[in-house]
């Protein structure tokens, strides 16, 4: 595809350049052939060489976005699996066949965290972990690639210094993979890395217990504290499902007094069990208090966070002790949440705009969003429209919108690529959305780009 054939022949052997043309030459020049004449063929096969060219670079460059967002995006369906925010069933059996992961919710799963060891570089202020994130998350991205499909490398936002996997494969391939990953960041990165493997388990309803799990292996293992055998999902000190979604109804409500109440409890039964089952319940009833406070938009303190100081669960080894530590975080939410109700209400809506934000490709609507916050639709839909000044379906839009212009500008997708990473139903709803909202279609908005942006 990269040669091109240029026949020069004579007059008496014209019927065999007409064949080479057939036959994909190029071009054919006369003998006998002028200066000008060669010049003139030669540029013009040099261009087609190089309109070629041009066209293979912007295929493999649409290509290569393609396969970002369509990363992107699976991975923010995977943390909205482990988080047991997957939305109808519908939606996710829709956002199973798209990113293939027909068969995950059937077959046994481990989730594994990793991160640097924070000991070892505390030497070396200048080698800060943080430094190193996205090389450690290059390297474990891509031996995940190589283990065809039945792995998979994603970040949270919730603990920034960490990577998680997901796999299909067997508790021995995962700690050979572990244990080839360090020697892999020991030799580039020079530190070491620490890692916790979680509970198998079954279902993508199950998806956030094995996920915990590995969080609660990674801070034993970092803790240096002896190793202690894996969690069975059958163990009677855990915290059921339905026991957290009350807890976090509670605190997404305000209702501090009966978190409380309900906290003394769960852990008196965690405690009658072994030291890493009521770490597991700890660190379920922290992750619920840390969800509630980031959809406050308060920070809770570094001396207070779990995934940073690991050694802190472990510390907590009375009832008194785990329940101090739980319910004044939640005291301290509760009194930032009492500056007043306007400063609570503006807090919630910024909540739900980075929420939107962030999953503006999913399958969002009015009534979804209120339940998520706790809200009634007719009361949120008002509340919404009047710190935002447009309503819900507006701003939805208008960040759907905004996604799409960047990547009408910015790639050469088509559109329905661009309809499907927006959040648009298809190609056509979102054709006629954008010619209604901006007066000329997608298509001739990205023509006009070189002369003028509208």
């Amino acid at each position: 595809p990269n040669v091109r054939v240029i026949v020069i022949t004579g007059y008496e052997d014209f019927q065999y350049a007409r064949a080479a043309l057939r036959f994909q030459a190029s071009e054919y020049l006369l003998k006998p052939v002028a200066r000008d004449e060669l010049n003139s063929v030669l540029k013009n096969v040099t261009a087609e060489l190089n309109r070629e060219r041009d066209k293979a670079q912007l295929e493999a460059k649409t290509q290569w976005e393609l396969s970002q967002y369509y990363r992107e995006m699976k991975e923010q369906f995977i943390l909205r699996l482990v988080r047991w925010e997957s939305g109808p069933e519908s939606a996710v059996t829709d956002h199973v066949r798209r990113f293939g992961l027909g068969r995950w919710d059937e077959r046994q799963v481990r989730f594994m965290t990793l991160g640097l060891k924070v000991r070892d570089i505390g030497h070396a202020p200048d080698r800060a972990p943080d430094q190193f994130l996205l090389p450690l998350e290059m390297i474990c991205r891509e031996k995940a690639e190589d283990a065809a499909g039945n792995c998979e490398a994603f970040r949270d936002g919730h603990y920034p210094g960490l990577i998680h996997v997901v796999t299909t494969e067997s508790v021995e391939w995962l700690y050979s993979f572990a244990d080839h990953l360090r020697s892999e960041v020991k030799r580039m990165l020079g530190f070491e890395l620490g890692f916790g493997i979680g509970q198998s388990v079954t279902g993508f309803k199950a998806w956030k217990d094995g996920y915990l799990s590995s969080l609660v292996a990674w801070n034993y293992a970092d803790s240096c504290l002896p190793a202690e055998p894996h969690l069975q999902s059958t163990d009677k000190t855990s915290i059921s499902a339905d026991e957290i979604k009350v807890i976090e109804r509670y605190l997404a409500k305000g209702e501090y007094a009966a978190f409380d109440q309900a906290v003394r409890p769960i852990l008196q039964l965690a405690f009658t069990g072994p030291a890493a089952s009521r770490v597991k319940v700890i660190f379920q009833l922290y992750l619920a208090l840390e969800s509630a406070a980031s959809d406050l938009l308060i920070r809770i303190e570094s001396a207070e966070q779990l995934w940073i100081r690991p050694e802190l669960a472990y510390s907590l080894d009375s009832v008194d002790k785990a329940y101090s530590y739980l319910t004044g975080i939640a005291r301290k939410i509760a009194r930032q949440r009492e500056e007043g109700t306007d400063a609570a209400d503006v807090n919630l809506i910024e909540s739900v705009r980075r929420y939107i934000d962030d999953h503006y490709a999913s399958d969002l609507n009015l009534s979804d969003m209120a339940a998520r916050f706790n809200y009634h639709p007719s009361y949120f839909s008002e509340l919404f429209k009047k710190r935002v000044g447009r309503t819900f379906i507006q701003y939805l839009t208008d960040v759907r919108m905004t996604q799409a212009i960047r990547l009408l500008e910015e790639t050469q997708l088509s559109l329905w690529d661009i309809a499907e990473l927006t959040g648009f139903s298809n190609a056509s709803y979102f054709s006629s959305k954008f010619k209604k909202i901006y007066g000329v279609s997608p298509s001739d908005y990205r023509e006009r780009l070189p002369r003028e942006v509208t």
